[in-house]
């Protein structure tokens, strides 16, 4: 019968297992992605597809009684034996998303490192890959919590209401699971119509899957050295039964040391020259060897070497959330050359970028990885080879017909050209210091005509080892059709917003991030003459997925490059993306007259803002001025044209 807990409705009740396994048969698919989409990204999708299976076949109801929702709604599909196994895969994927306080942020949640069945031994199991929109809501999906996932799962495939969804989650164990609900809805807003059909699609099914041998030639090397340890044992447990047999050094010593040898660097893999005017992945698959010593086998061995089996002799950095595992398949070559005293060697193996440098006169050699999968003709525009001393010299792409360099907080200052070798090397050119916002060098590049015309594009250096693409989406009505795509930030618009903007790239340095677009949301009037300012989000999207947003107010300034003022952030979110296109922000104000105003402005979507605690008021509109003491708690939240309530970012 029904019982109460937590004030909320529950039925507790024994399902039968004849009845549990047949609901299973029939929903495991269902099941499965559930469990796939609710764990995190930041595992390898071989790892989500075992725990999702695992998940799917351990939620049978054993002795203890599952509680499952109460009454369902009309409307949301069977229940019962269903629920109870939506229950319990949610428990299991939430608790293999769930990092225990201290838990080191590099490493899987402690419930994604057991072992469980299903086990697989020598192959990789993982979706097949989707397009673009795919690629897309996966990111977006990455950057939301594990129940808002699990609730935009519940909503937008399964079909549930906002209540029943809130009831599964309730009975997994998920705190306020309405308010995560009401989180998932800026997912199911932005994610569109299309959404269902994309979660269906290969792209999310962990039940049809592609397999990959694991690595062959580390599979090989641990076999080799696993006997030669076996056989080392042997030995010296032998010689030391001999008088005399502890002194001098055995051959099977000498030979455990090379048993885990390098790959080998004449199976290098090299694309042809034209080959990226020739198709339609524009990466960094498509580059084609060059440098003065992609004939010369023992540094190539070396930078393999390094990379399969690092020892510590080198030293290994890596971008956040690039994984540091030897390649699973044979690397392909991309540059090998002498750079600034250094042998440079760039690889990549398809989902990152491998740079091994060694110094020539001798000294510590160094290897950096780097994820660069789903890059595109931007993105795979350039590589930095060596850093000076506040200066950097870069490899580009074969595609890249011209390259200049200008300062963003020089935005009426020409571009100078930028000398390139016939190998693509440019000379080293300055890029802006950790720390203060003197300057903000920049790259300006043009793509070859043979893959698109009239295409210009600025790459900024962050400290990475590919530059970061500047985009930029100007205000709406001007000039910007529905729906906002960003657009280069070349044209002197976008330049002058970059000039004040640029400052507020500093704290995404080293930070693994492929683009950052600045996107001009709403303007406003400001009170007391106060002139026009412009509300705009920065957002830095992560190569791993999640992003980074910073909100900004450029009210009127004696300088054109005056900083704007950061009024708000918020980390992993989709705010200021296609899958969260509604933002509202608010900051104090001083006005001429040395009123103290707070103002707010919204993105198209808004149509009323309110405002409560030190100063409590609501207006229609998309902007709000209010008088308001300097200091004291507001809380700012926004009305949608379809009635939902949007609270501040960064909140």
């Amino acid at each position: 019968m029904p019982t109460l807990r937590r004030g909320r409705p529950a039925l507790r009740t024994r399902i039968a297992a004849d009845r549990a396994e047949a609901a299973l048969v029939e929903q495991y698919t269902a099941l499965v992605r559930l469990a796939y989409l609710t764990l995190p990204a930041a595992l390898s999708r071989h790892r989500r597809v075992l725990m999702a299976h695992a998940a799917a076949q351990r939620a049978l109801p054993g002795a203890r009684p599952t509680r499952v929702p109460g009454p369902r709604a009309a409307g949301d599909g069977p229940g019962g034996a269903e629920d109870a196994l939506r229950v319990r895969v949610l428990r299991a994927a939430l608790a293999g998303a769930h990092r225990p306080s201290g838990w080191p942020a590099a490493l899987p949640p402690p419930r994604a490192l057991l072992p469980r069945l299903p086990m697989v031994w020598g192959l990789r199991l993982f979706p097949r890959a989707g397009g673009a929109e795919e690629i897309a809501l996966g990111q977006a999906l990455a950057g939301a919590s594990a129940p808002a996932r699990a609730a935009f799962v519940l909503r937008r495939v399964d079909g549930f209401s906002a209540g029943r969804a809130a009831a599964l989650l309730g009975a997994a164990g998920v705190r306020d699971p309405e308010d995560v609900v009401r989180d998932a809805a800026g997912l199911d807003a932005g994610a569109g119509p299309a959404a269902e059909a994309l979660l269906r699609s290969q792209e999310f099914d962990a039940c049809s899957v592609q397999t990959r041998p694991t690595d062959l030639i580390r599979r090989t090397r641990r076999r080799r050295l696993a006997w030669a340890l076996g056989a080392l044992a042997v030995i010296t447990a032998g010689v030391l039964t001999v008088p005399g047999g502890g002194s001098g050094e055995h051959p099977a010593v000498r030979a455990s040391a090379t048993a885990a040898g390098g790959l080998d660097a004449a199976r290098l893999s090299h694309a042809a020259p034209d080959e990226w005017a020739d198709t339609s992945r524009v990466d960094f698959t498509v580059w084609p060897a060059r440098g003065s010593r992609t004939g010369d086998e023992a540094l190539l061995a070396r930078a393999l070497d390094s990379w399969a089996a690092p020892s510590d002799a080198v030293a290994v950095t890596t971008t956040p959330g690039t994984p540091q595992d030897a390649p699973p398949r044979t690397p392909q070559l991309l540059f090998a050359g002498d750079v600034d005293g250094q042998g440079v060697v760039l690889l990549t193996d398809g989902d990152r970028l491998a740079r091994y440098a060694d110094p020539v006169g001798g000294g510590r050699a160094s290897l950096d990885l780097a994820r660069v999968d789903d890059a595109d003709v931007t993105t795979a525009a350039a590589v930095v080879l060596s850093r000076g001393s506040g200066t950097a010299r870069y490899l580009f792409a074969p595609w890249v017909t011209e390259a200049t360099r200008r300062d963003l907080l020089r935005p009426d200052t020409p571009a100078r050209p930028l000398h390139v070798s016939e190998d693509g090397v440019t000379d080293a050119v300055p890029v802006a210091p950790p720390g203060g916002c003197a300057r903000r060098p920049v790259l300006q590049l043009r793509s070859s005509a043979r893959i698109v015309e009239h295409h210009a594009f600025l790459v900024v250096d962050l400290g990475g080892l590919s530059p970061v693409h500047l985009t930029y989406t100007p205000l709406p009505g001007h000039g910007t059709p529905p729906p906002r795509q960003p657009r280069e930030a070349t044209s002197s618009q976008a330049l002058l917003a970059w000039a004040r903007t640029a400052c507020g790239l500093e704290p995404w340095r080293g930070g693994a991030v492929r683009a950052v677009n600045a996107w001009d949301f709403a303007e406003q009037q400001l009170p007391e003459g106060g002139g026009r300012a412009v509300w705009s989000c920065a957002r830095a999207s992560t190569w791993r997925g999640p992003g980074d947003v910073a909100l900004l107010l450029r009210a009127p300034a004696s300088s054109a490059t005056a900083p704007a003022r950061v009024v708000g952030r918020a980390e992993s979110t989709a705010a200021c993306s296609r899958f969260g296109q509604h933002v509202v922000a608010s900051s104090r104000w001083r006005s001429p007259k040395g009123h103290w105003y707070l103002v707010a402005a919204g993105s198209r979507a808004v149509t009323r803002i309110s405002v409560s605690g030190a100063v409590d008021t609501a207006r229609p509109g998309r902007t709000l001025a209010v008088r308001a003491p300097e200091r004291g708690t507001v809380r700012v939240t926004a009305r949608l044209d379809n009635g939902e309530r949007l609270p501040e970012v960064g909140s």
